[in-house]
């Protein structure tokens, strides 16, 4: 959520945002319209209801002092009881007002950083870094799906009849690639000073608001029917939201956490129809920083490293992009892109979105910090995803994949595979 006080000083660079983010200019002017007019009524009517309560406070002092003399205080009972009549109706008004303006304040994205380029989609983000070569092999190379059936440690069919489509079953070196990589992340990133962290799967409509899901793509997140619960599609919701309302003594804050997730992949329709890149639900580790505002920019590139740093030593070759204006979330202030080689595309894909997030998530979700000097100000709020697993056990399929139809295991891999180097054939 944007400072109100914000909007109003910088209306005109509010709308600028709203623009390079690709909405449409007719309805970002009105909806900016709409929050500086609601906001004129609701301090028109705080000024008024302010002025009835002065009203009320001299009628009562008054009042006191003709009952001590023993007159006539009819006429002030009048007066005094007209007044709350009026003051209940102006504090319903205003309350309707204020639940509106919120409403209108958590649809308005967030503020993007200066240099995120300005572009329409994602073909126009900035690759800013590369590592590693891409493998030439010397035979064809399978895709995952095809690598995984013969080795008969992925079953998307099997998947499909239990729940439906973009569902699958891992077993056997599948099921233990997975969590050998669920406990590999832990493990690297614990050792960077990051606290592990479990969480719930389900979260309450607040926990949604607070990380910028809701109220705007409610139509993306599996709800409970019946419960006013949803499914997390990322950790990032249940983790940013554990110091919801609350001041936080001790700064920063690192947090990785392992979560199943889940989502719609509304508006997906035809998209990466095979395999498991695209998925209803998926494992990540997904890291969370909560930051002092002086180290917002400095703690985003360090997030960025170390989760560069877990391709690396898994010696998978990656690219990273900075994403363009009309590519960038809608609660981001700026995010980079790290996309990973996939052999049978011939292409990066992506594997993981690293976010800065400025006080925007905070304020939705009132998360504060003491600041040297004593005063409470909004935490900045950080995350990415360290990685998703899927997309790594794809990556590892395919660039490790061999001729005779084996899958090295990577190096870093090999004591959380109970010390087997490949999958398929013979030890």
């Amino acid at each position: 959520m944007l400072d109100l006080k914000m909007i109003e000083k910088e209306s005109a660079l509010v709308l600028e945002n709203c623009l390079k983010r690709q909405m449409k200019k007719e309805n970002a002017q009105e909806l900016i319209h709409t929050i500086l007019s609601f906001n004129t009524k609701r301090k028109n009517l705080v000024t008024e209801t302010d002025a009835l309560k002065n009203e009320r406070n001299q009628i009562s002092s008054e009042f006191g002092k003709i009952k001590q003399k023993g007159g006539d205080t009819s006429h002030l009972t009048e007066k005094i009881q007209d007044i709350k009549k009026i003051l209940e109706e102006k504090d319903k008004e205003l309350a309707d007002i204020e639940k509106e303006l919120n409403h209108l304040l958590l649809i308005l994205p967030n503020m993007l950083a200066p240099e995120v380029p300005v572009g329409k989609n994602d073909t126009e983000n900035q690759k800013v870094k590369e590592w590693g070569i891409p493998r030439n092999f010397d035979f064809t190379p399978l895709a995952h799906w095809e690598i995984g059936k013969k080795l008969e440690i992925l079953d998307l069919e099997r998947g499909a009849k239990l729940t439906g489509s973009r569902f699958y079953v891992l077993l056997r070196d599948g099921a233990r690639l997975e969590r050998a990589l669920i406990n590999f992340f832990l493990d690297f990133y614990s050792a960077k000073g990051y606290q592990e962290f479990w969480s719930p799967l389900m979260v309450n409509r607040k926990t949604m608001t607070g990380t910028g899901q809701l109220p705007k793509f409610e139509e993306d997140l599996f709800k409970i029917e019946g419960e006013d619960y949803f499914l997390i599609p990322t950790a990032e919701v249940p983790v940013t939201n554990f110091y919801s309302d609350e001041t936080i003594d001790s700064m920063p804050q690192k947090f990785a956490c392992f979560t199943q997730c889940f989502r719609k992949e509304a508006g997906s329709y035809g998209k990466d129809t095979r395999g498991i890149i695209r998925v209803h639900q998926f494992s990540k580790v997904e890291l969370v920083k909560l930051v002092e505002e002086d180290r917002s920019e400095e703690e985003h590139e360090k997030l960025l490293a170390d989760i560069t740093e877990s391709l690396q030593v898994l010696n998978l070759p990656y690219q990273v992009v900075l994403l363009c204006s009309g590519d960038v979330g809608f609660s981001a202030r700026k995010c980079y892109d790290i996309e990973v080689w996939i052999p049978s595309e011939n292409k990066y894909r992506e594997i993981s979105s690293v976010s800065n997030f400025w006080d925007f998530q905070a304020r939705r979700a009132n998360i504060k910090y003491k600041s040297a000097d004593g005063k409470k100000k909004l935490v900045h709020t950080l995350n990415g995803s360290g990685l998703a697993v899927g997309r790594t056990m794809v990556a590892i399929l395919e660039n490790y994949q061999n001729e005779d139809g084996t899958v090295t295991v990577p190096e870093a891999l090999i004591p959380y595979m109970n010390g087997k180097r490949t999958i398929g054939g013979k030890e």
